[in-house]
């Protein structure tokens, strides 16, 4: 299989990592607008300079691939998805937008022979395989709990952060309203409400709502799970910090703002921990109350000579795991949910189960 991957970044560079060592997979191109990116150790990958913003160049980039993986910004997926339904390429992307997704599953239709997957990453993704496969354990689920932190190990500034994945994600996941259900109905979301108090092995964590995190699910479990949420995990007093900046001094309509100060000011660590959690509650068939839960905390390793941290190493396992899925014909043609995936299934992929299994 064929495989183009768009963005050549922190990430894109680590999906070309794991992938070097998938029998699946013959040979991988990188796309990205700047020049001299490092594919040092890479064997199967090769470097293609692509503006995506101009047409010709992405329809040529595109063309002859078996799938397209988009770890470009969010802002791009619209165009890249475009490209692909025109080609009749299978897509997948990292997005956690809620506005590109929607736009996505509209645009599959266009192209009903192709796959189509958003929201492949950790959350959205692998969070919502966990999720939906131990809601559908159940028989009647009374709620979906979903919980990811992705934390630098140490921090010792205010906001007890430090930037380990796209700062331009990070922030439109505070900025935009997100989804939910209460009662089996859909809900609205106000980001960075919703403070909850967490304890894992010890730490405590707060979480509160962000966008993008339950993906379709809200879709898939309307009516059939009372209340299922997503909330994103973070050091107690992070939350209070990212609300006075971007509400109380009105900068989230200023993301792109937010984005540059944040790129400049705060520190990008590689010593970071992605803390995993759901929960769910309900009965089986003719049984009691019973409650699952999938809890891990994940960190960094160096594969292929190349040093990954936890966030860009979980992101990409998440990505990975649905290509290899995808190249066995384990996916059907048109948009593809998450939930979609069984967990037995994800697991068992090679990079599925390195990263997410015991």
């Amino acid at each position: 299989m064929k495989i183009g991957i768009v963005g050549a970044g922190k990430v894109g560079g680590t999906i070309a990592t794991l992938l070097e060592s998938c029998k699946f997979c013959k040979n991988v191109e990188l796309a990205d607008s700047r020049a001299g990116i490092d594919l040092e150790g890479l064997k199967k990958s090769k470097f293609v300079q692509t503006d995506v913003s101009q047409a010709k160049e992405l329809a040529t980039f595109v063309a002859g691939k078996d799938a397209i993986v988009s770890a470009a910004p969010y802002f791009l997926n619209k165009t890249i998805a475009t490209a692909c339904a025109k080609a009749g390429v299978s897509y997948f992307d990292l997005t956690e937008d809620v506005e590109t997704t929607a736009y996505i599953q509209k645009l599959a239709a266009k192209a009903p022979k192709a796959t189509f997957m958003p929201q492949c990453g950790l959350a959205p993704g692998a969070i919502n395989i966990v999720g939906g496969s131990l809601a559908s354990s159940l028989q009647f689920v009374r709620n979906c709990e979903m919980r990811v932190g992705a934390l630098p190990l140490n921090a010792s500034n205010q906001m007890k952060y430090y930037l380990s994945w796209s700062t331009a994600g990070l922030i439109n996941e505070y900025c935009q309203v997100g989804e939910a259900l209460h009662g089996g109905k859909l809900v609205t979301t106000m980001p960075l409400d919703g403070v909850e108090r967490i304890t894992i092995d010890g730490t405590e964590y707060e979480a509160f709502n962000t966008s993008g995190g339950v993906a379709t699910m809200c879709q898939t479990f309307a009516g059939k799970v009372g209340d299922l949420n997503y909330k994103t995990m973070r050091y107690p007093g992070h939350r209070d910090l990212m609300k006075f900046l971007l509400q109380d001094l009105n900068l989230a309509p200023r993301q792109e703002l937010v984005t540059q100060i944040f790129d400049q000011e705060v520190p990008l660590t590689e010593s970071d921990v992605v803390v995993f959690y759901v929960s769910v509650v309900g009965n089986e068939a003719g049984g009691g109350l019973k409650q699952r839960s999938f809890i891990k905390k994940m960190h960094g390793d160096t594969i292929h000579g190349r040093k990954l941290n936890a966030i860009q190493l979980t992101t990409a396992a998440g990505i990975t795991g649905v290509l290899e899925l995808f190249a066995k014909k384990k996916l059907g043609p048109g948009f593809v949910k998450q939930e979609s995936v069984s967990l037995e299934s994800f697991l068992g992929t090679q990079w599925g189960g390195r990263v997410y299994g015991n």
